[in-house]
Order: structure tokens, then C-alpha cells, then sequence
């Protein structure tokens, strides 16, 4: 795989060879694995050494992540369609994309035992796009976490990678897919840790074939299925990208979360299976409402049951609300923008428009906040349960980090999963769950004082304003970053205009005076956008929202189908006036 156009200093190999034998010495000194298991380790070490070798020997003036060309180039891609693809087969391929995810999503992992299915990502699945014990067990969070550790280090200067220049961006982008692909085996690996276990009828057949290896091939068999479907995942982002309209990764959560908003709202099964109480009612808050209404009168709605109906979970009525809130908050804001006036330098009295909206960075911000706490709480639960990991030191099984139930028994007596944080950072960075889980404590601690799990009311209230801050600072942040990844920063803007031969009526057509007009407007409105979906998908969560969708998935969902509305109504302007088409989609 070696490029003769790519200077190479190839001395990096023997360090980097003699950690990877130091390496799998210990381990095999340590625990004395099956030669199966040392060959797999050593495979996976030689990929990760090789790539990094890659890098490291890269001997030219620019980027490191250049001398990963000759891995980025050759990657398996979604090709780009060649000439204009028609607005009906761009919409055949989203619907073909989205039922293909849908059917993914219900088909459950060979040769598992689902009932003994722990699921890692339970507070974040409305944002993840995914279902667990499937094949979208982990959804689109190596996408996302992929892009995460790129901007991070794009951000930082770390990669030193102009993303102005063609050439550099397609490093980058060659580079995102390696971790992507990377994050994909990082995030699958762990779950087969006493997450998605598989079955005694697969492992005892697996033995019986290899009896030093069956379980290690059982996990095996695991993990090639959830890389498989996360992979797929990825390609099915790229072809709703090129071939289709919008992104897949935004059209998957936003199928997701319809599917959870609309369950929660009709669904007329109680939450528990058996007969339906009023301590179990129907799960949806329509049938619920119906059930209390013709089930009790005056006294024992005022007793009660106006209570359950509109504060108590699943779904109450204050979840509807909140959510139907949220519709319309989100819906105010997408639309609310400033205009910059513009004027052609040549075409006397052609004039037009540049708007920033008050949501400037969309709604990825939120969703790189939302991923980046799926996974902080994937590897907290990680550390304290995980036989290796909770030996890791300092972070090991630490109630700082985070702790859980020790069982499930435990669990279901303090009324919560496996899977909920008790202490630590965990707890304070996990998600609010509406007004159940914090304002009736709050305000009512003896009637429902069981509702802290344990904790005291200023605790919960710090979780709750911990919560909040760190949603709303870190969406600040990661739209700061994003508008430096995909050129809206005001240098690249006031490229485009000028070199769309615009100008802002008095003042001189250069980029320079139209960078500092920019740099008024675009770095504050970054911020407020930063801030307002913070704040919007924290403060639903905060209320509830029907299905457990959350507040961040309810948040994308109402702007991705209002952006995938504008981007139909593009697509069919163009597609009636092909000279629109070629000056507007090149």
C-alpha cells in the first residue's frame, strides 16, 4: 500500500513494533489466552499500530493525517451520482433508506439471549437512532462519536488541517471515516461484556465444536453482527447524502423519535404486560386519559387521579404539552433570522439577501452534546461493572466516576434499571427524565421522597442545574467548532459572498471589510444558537416529553423535518427550472 508521492521516515516502525510485542506479552503473561484469542488481539494491534505508523512516518510539510491517504483513499464508498439525479429518485431512495432502517431496527441479534439484554444507551436512544438487542444496537453513535473526536481535534489545532482548501478536507473526511469505523469496534466490543451475552444454546454448540474457544467464538459471532449493522448504518447515510435529500444520520433520528412520539401518544397497551389498573394503565397519554375518565368519578379524579393523568408517568398529559411546546418553540426560532443586505458589484440594481438564522449552527451542536454524554455514561457503567475495566486504575469502580445497582433485584426495589447511575459525575450528567423524576420530590418529599432513589432534594436539584449548565455550555461549544468545520465562520462567508460577486451595500468589495461586517453578526448569533438548543432540549427534558423521546430528540425531529421540508421545496424549484439548478446546485 505504499504511495511514492507520500515522503515516508520509516523509524517509527521498530518503537511502535516493540510496544505492540511488550503489549501482547503482558497479556499473555497475565491471563494466558487461547491461541485464538492472542491471534485476534495481535490483528487488531497491527491495524491499530500499522495506521498509526502511517501517520507518524508521514515526512512531508503538511498535515500527518496525509500519510493516511493510502488507507482513506481506498476505502469502500457510496459513489456520487454522475449528472442531475431527478427529485422523484432522490425520494425513492429516502423512503427505500428509511424503511431499511426500519427494518433493521426489528431484527433482533442471532444467537442472543434477549432477556438478558443490558442496555447501555437506555437514556439516549431517541438521539442514537437506534433499538437495542438488534442490529441498530448502536445506531449512529460511531458516527456521531467519530465526528466528535475530529472536531475536537480540529478544533484544539491538533491536526493542523485547513478545511478551506479541497485538499485538506478530503484528508479529513478519508480521516473521519477511519474513525468511524474505529468507533464502531470500540463501541461493539464492550457490549458482548455482559450486555448482550449470547446464548447457552450458542455457546453450548460452539463448545461442543471447539470446546477451548466456543464462548470466544460466540462473542465473536456478536460483534460481527453489531459491526455489520453499524456499518450498513454508514452507508446508508452516504446514500441518502448523495442520492437522496438531507442526511440520513437526521433522518433516522427523526424517524426514531416519531415512532416513540406517536406510541406515546396512542398506544393503548399498559407499560407492564398483564390487566389494565389504575396503578398500570394504558401506556399512551390519550388511552390513559380515556381509562381514568370513564373508570373514576369526581371524587377519585380529585383524589388522584387528575394526578396520574397529567404528572404521573408513562406519558402523562403534561408530557403532551411539553412536547406540542417544543413543536412550536422550535418551528418560531427556525424561522427567526437576520438579513444582510446584499447588491451585485456589476449588475446595477440586483440585489439580494444573506440570512442568519437565529439557530446558525442547526441542531448538530445538540447532538454532539447528546453522544458525548451516551458515552460518557456507556464507559462509567463500563468502569464499574466490567471485570477489567473496574480494575482500571484510578477510574476503576470509583463512586466518583459513577455507581449502579449492584442487581437487578436491587434495582427494581429502588425503582429503577440496571443501567441508572446512583453517584459520581454519571449521575450528575445524566439525563432528567420530566417533572416526575425532580419537581414532585421537590415539592411534595414526603408523599414522593422515593422518587430521589436514595438522594436528598438539594442533590437532585444540583443534578438538575448541573444538567442544564453542562447542555447548554457544551452546545455552545461544539457550534463553535461546527461552524469552523463546514466554512459558516465569517472569513469563509465572506469568501462566498465576494465571490459570488455580491457586496454589502456601502462598503468596498473585499473580503477583509466583509469579514469584520461578518464578524459583528457571526460569532454572537453561534453563541445564542449554541445556547437556544441547549437550553430548548435540556429544558424539555426537564418537563418530559411522550414516549421518552427526550427533549434533544424531540428538538431534532422538528427541525430536521422542517429542513428536510426547505430541501424538498429546493429540490422541485430546481428540478422545474434547470437554469435555477445550475446556478444554485452547480
Amino acid at each position: 500500500m505504499a504511495d511514492p508521492d507520500i515522503p515516508r521516515d520509516w523509524r517509527w516502525a521498530i518503537p511502535l513494533f516493540a510496544v505492540e510485542a511488550v503489549i501482547l506479552f503482558l497479556f499473555w503473561d497475565a491471563s494466558h489466552p487461547t491461541i485464538l484469542a492472542m491471534s485476534l488481539l495481535g490483528l487488531g494491534l497491527t491495524l491499530l499500530f500499522f495506521l498509526v505508523l502511517l501517520g507518524l512516518s508521514y515526512a512531508g510539510s503538511k498535515s500527518k493525517l496525509y500519510g493516511l491517504k493510502p488507507v482513506t483513499s481506498r476505502m469502500p464508498a457510496v459513489s456520487q451520482p454522475v449528472g442531475h439525479v431527478h427529485f422523484r429518485t432522490k425520494m425513492l431512495w429516502v423512503i427505500g433508506v428509511v424503511l431499511l432502517y426500519f427494518t433493521l431496527s426489528n431484527i433482533y441479534l442471532f444467537g442472543v439471549d434477549q432477556s438478558t439484554v443490558i442496555d447501555l444507551f437506555a437514556s439516549y436512544r431517541a438521539i442514537l437512532a437506534g433499538q437495542e438487542g438488534t442490529l441498530m444496537d448502536l445506531g449512529i453513535g460511531p458516527i456521531v462519536t467519530g465526528s466528535i473526536i475530529m472536531q475536537l481535534f480540529t478544533g484544539a489545532k491538533i491536526i493542523g488541517l485547513d478545511l478551506t482548501k479541497d485538499d485538506d478536507k478530503a484528508v479529513y473526511q478519508g480521516t473521519q471515516k477511519v474513525v468511524v469505523i474505529a468507533m464502531i469496534f470500540v463501541e461493539a466490543i464492550p457490549q458482548v461484556f455482559g450486555y448482550i451475552t449470547p446464548s447457552s444454546t450458542l455457546s453450548s454448540g460452539l463448545s461442543s465444536f471447539s470446546p477451548a474457544n466456543g464462548p470466544l467464538l460466540a462473542d465473536l459471532i456478536i460483534i460481527a453482527q453489531l459491526v455489520f449493522g453499524s456499518y450498513l448504518v454508514f452507508l446508508m447515510d452516504e446514500v441518502v447524502s448523495k442520492w437522496g435529500i438531507g442526511s440520513g444520520i437526521s433522518l433516522f433520528i427523526a424517524a426514531g423519535v416519531s415512532q416513540q412520539i406517536i406510541q406515546g401518544t396512542l398506544n393503548w397497551l399498559p407499560a407492564t404486560p398483564g390487566a389494565i389498573t389504575a396503578s398500570n394503565p394504558p401506556s399512551g397519554t390519550i388511552p390513559k386519559m380515556l381509562w381514568f375518565f370513564t373508570h373514576y368519578d369526581a371524587s377519585q379524579m380529585a383524589s388522584g387521579g387528575w394526578e396520574q393523568v397529567l404528572l404521573h408517568s408513562p406519558n402523562p398529559l403534561i408530557a403532551l404539552g411539553g412536547t406540542a411546546a417544543i413543536f412550536f418553540l422550535v418551528a418560531y426560532t427556525e424561522s427567526t433570522r437576520i438579513e444582510l443586505p446584499l447588491s451585485h458589484a456589476e449588475a446595477r440594481g440586483a440585489r439580494g439577501r444573506y440570512p442568519l438564522r437565529l439557530i446558525y449552527a442547526s441542531n448538530i451542536p445538540v447532538i454532539l452534546m447528546s453522544a458525548l454524554l451516551a458515552n460518557v455514561s456507556m464507559f462509567s457503567i463500563l468502569l464499574w461493572t466490567n471485570p477489567t475495566l473496574a480494575h482500571f486504575p484510578l477510574l476503576g469502580h470509583q463512586w466518583w466516576v459513577g455507581s449502579y445497582p449492584a442487581s437487578s433485584t436491587i434495582a427494581s426495589q429502588l425503582g429503577v434499571s440496571t443501567t441508572t447511575p446512583l453517584t459520581g459525575a454519571a449521575y450528575y450528567l445524566s439525563t432528567v427524565n420530566g417533572l416526575e423524576s425532580w419537581l414532585l420530590p421537590l415539592i411534595n418529599p414526603g408523599t414522593y421522597g422515593s422518587l430521589l432513589v436514595g438522594h436528598q432534594w438539594y442533590q437532585d436539584l444540583a443534578h438538575v442545574i448541573t444538567y442544564f449548565t453542562v447542555m447548554v455550555v457544551g452546545s455552545i461549544m461544539f457550534a463553535r467548532f461546527w461552524i469552523q468545520t463546514t466554512n459558516m465562520g465569517p472569513e469563509a462567508v465572506a469568501r462566498q459572498i465576494e465571490a459570488s460577486g455580491m457586496q454589502i451595500p456601502g462598503f468596498r468589495r473585499e473580503p477583509r471589510v466583509l469579514r469584520r461586517v461578518l464578524e459583528r453578526y457571526i460569532p454572537v448569533i453561534t453563541i445564542i444558537s449554541g445556547a437556544a438548543v441547549g437550553a430548548l432540549a435540556a429544558g424539555a427534558d426537564l418537563i418530559g416529553t411522550l414516549g421518552n423521546a427526550s427533549g434533544t430528540g424531540v428538538l431534532l425531529t422538528v427541525g430536521i423535518l422542517i429542513n428536510f421540508y426547505e430541501a424538498m421545496g429546493r429540490e422541485q424549484l430546481m428540478e422545474m427550472n434547470p437554469l435555477l439548478r445550475r446556478f444554485i446546485g452547480g
